[in-house]
């Protein structure tokens, strides 16, 4: 059975999508229904569906940036509105969008596409990734959080987030581990990577993002499991199997 994943920060187009693809691919099953891009992540990294409609503009994590994280793991195509000006990107690209209210025959007709690309178990092209690279250009981010406010028993302490070595979750709040000790942040370690430097963070698990310069090696334990290990650090961190192809050496 194929799974799905539906992201979309407004509750009606969301819902009339819902409703349309229960229509038209009724023997799909929708797996997870998120309200913003970075629950739309997490729900991939917990779920793991083989499709994804993605709105292009919601807050935090944009469509586009879900896309670039999924990469070849999963069949994307973009839900947007009339008159978005990246739609410019598409109508040069090979990606598959939808326009809101979401029209039944333009449905089915990606459908009836996603179907071939998934039995032919056909992979996002570097063109592709090219062409996401284009489309994030149009879809503006705030810039990276420069300084996280995180307590240490009764002190809000500030830490610069040039000198973390890696977030982890901890139940309900998010462990930042510095030079200098660690300290819990309110904010879930999932709405953290929309506001991180994607060139300096990297996330390596559904719950661990780690500074890259502190990584010292990735060792491959078997088939299915690697850990990191850090510089001048004792502990490991470990890769889950969908960021493992950022170890792929050379």
């Amino acid at each position: 059975m194929t799974q799905i994943l539906v992201a979309d920060d407004e509750e009606a187009p969301r819902e009339q999508l819902l409703a349309a693809l229960a229509r038209a691919w009724p023997e799909a099953k929708v797996v997870a229904a998120a309200a913003n891009g970075a629950d739309a992540w997490d729900a991939f990294l917990e779920h793991g569906p083989q499709v994804c409609f993605l709105d292009i503009r919601m807050p935090g994590l944009s469509g586009i940036d879900v896309a670039r994280r999924i990469g070849d793991q999963a069949q994307v195509v973009f839900v947007t509105a009339h008159g978005d000006h990246a739609l410019d990107a598409f109508e040069a690209g090979a990606m598959d969008y939808l326009l809101k209210p979401v029209d039944p025959d333009r449905l089915a007709q990606a459908v009836q596409r996603l179907r071939a690309r998934l039995s032919a178990s056909t992979q996002v092209t570097a063109g592709t990734q090219a062409l996401l690279q284009q489309l994030a250009e149009h879809v503006r981010r705030p810039p990276p959080l420069a300084v996280l406010q995180a307590s240490v028993g009764r002190e809000l302490r500030m830490i610069r987030t040039d000198e973390v070595i890696y977030f982890e979750s901890d139940s309900r709040y998010t462990r930042v581990v510095h030079a200098e000790g660690d300290a819990l942040l309110r904010t879930p370690l999932k709405d953290l990577l929309a506001q991180l430097d994607e060139q300096l963070f990297w996330q390596v698990h559904r719950s661990v993002i780690v500074n890259h310069r502190h990584i010292a090696a990735a060792v491959r334990l078997d088939d299915g499991n690697m850990l990191l290990r850090l510089r001048g650090r004792s502990e490991t961190l470990p890769v889950s199997r969908h960021f493992q192809s950022l170890f792929k050496g050379q």
